[in-house]
């Protein structure tokens, strides 16, 4: 696997070598993209140049251990570090999704419990705005349909990085495993008799896709536009501000009634519309693709029930890692790390154990 480096060197000094030149930010787009991978390939060559370090230190303190106990005790520690060093490098070197570097758009629908359920996917959303709080990244609400109880029908939000984030740090490479049926048990406030009721939201994680990424011919859309319903000033219910986009050939819709004119509410359908299309064209071509690269880019399964959160035991549980704690207050608060990083964890386990096959 080590023998990829003398590529990624050259890559490497190549960026620097474009990023240095004034025309390459001219194109704010062709800069993003070099400064992220900039970024990752950085973190590869430090890690290589460290392990180096260690294994040229090691030479040297094996050499001169016989005549210094100095020398030995040195050579015994940096013996139990180098194969940490081999491992980060290792899972550096692993290949990533191509749309990790990307921000994220997330969707939350309420499902199973009527308002309950609504009520429930406030309280998701509310856990991921904390969490991308805690990460430095920007939240903005695309679209919204309110439940009469405060809670959300459903609920669009793009999660943003702000700059340029570390390897495999970005939005869309973290919250990607959170896309799946997330189940709630707990006494709904509309619950009269105390009892533990059980109801179910959906979580939609897309990666944020810009036009000149992934193009939409216009003749393929149909464009509906009709009167805005529940909170969001005075235009609602009013005019024909809302809007509804259908691509025609694949019948996937997108929609947006929270801005107050009818462009800004096509402007924001038409990035919920890319996303949806780009995610569409992406599973097809893994479908297609063998089992190795299948577990390079989907690994953890995000179709099925993926996590459940019981209030009256304060547990959460991800049923996909086994991963449980305690904590559900705080982790509905935002402290949403640990349960993330346990499928960080089981993907890269499951795509390095695909390379080694």
């Amino acid at each position: 696997m080590f023998e990829a480096i003398d590529g990624l060197l050259a890559e490497h000094a190549d960026i620097e070598q474009r990023l240095g030149a004034p025309e390459t930010h001219a194109d704010q787009r062709l800069a993003k993209q070099l400064n992220q991978r900039y970024a990752e390939l950085s973190a590869v060559i430090a890690a290589w140049r460290e392990m180096n370090g260690i294994i040229d230190d090691l030479a040297a303190a094996t050499e001169l251990a016989g005549d210094d106990a100095d020398f030995a005790l040195e050579a015994e520690s940096l013996t139990a570090r180098l194969p940490v060093a081999e491992e980060r490098l290792r899972h550096l070197l692993v290949p990533r999704d191509p749309t990790d570097s990307k921000d994220a758009l997330l969707e939350i629908k309420s499902g199973e419990g009527g308002e309950e359920s609504a009520l429930f996917a406030g309280d998701l959303l509310r856990m991921y705005t904390r969490y991308a709080e805690t990460c430095g990244w920007g939240v903005e609400i695309i679209d919204a349909a309110h439940s009469d109880l405060g809670g959300y029908k459903s609920v669009t939000v793009a999660v943003k990085a702000r700059g340029v984030s570390e390897p495999g740090r970005a939005p869309y490479a973290l919250l990607k495993f959170e896309g799946g049926v997330h189940r709630v048990q707990r006494v709904p406030v509309t619950e009269s008799q105390g009892r533990v009721h059980t109801s179910a939201a959906g979580v939609l994680v897309m990666p944020e896709t810009e036009q000149v990424e992934f193009s939409i011919d216009e003749n393929d859309l149909r464009i509906d536009v009709y009167r805005s319903s529940g909170p969001g000033g005075q235009s609602v219910n009013t005019t024909d501000s809302a809007v509804r986009i259908t691509h025609v050939p694949t019948g996937i819709v997108a929609s947006c009634q929270n801005e107050k004119s009818q462009l800004q509410n096509k402007e924001q359908a038409m990035r919920i519309l890319r996303a949806r299309m780009m995610q569409v064209a992406q599973d097809a071509a893994d479908a297609e693709a063998s089992d190795a690269r299948r577990s390079q880019v989907r690994t953890v399964d995000r179709s099925e029930r993926i996590r459940t959160y019981n209030y009256p035991e304060n547990r959460i549980s991800d049923h996909r890692t086994g991963y449980k704690s305690y904590n559900l207050d705080q982790v509905l608060d935002g402290a949403l790390e640990p349960v993330i990083e346990s499928c960080v964890k089981a993907d890269l386990t499951t795509r390095l154990a695909a390379l080694e096959d």
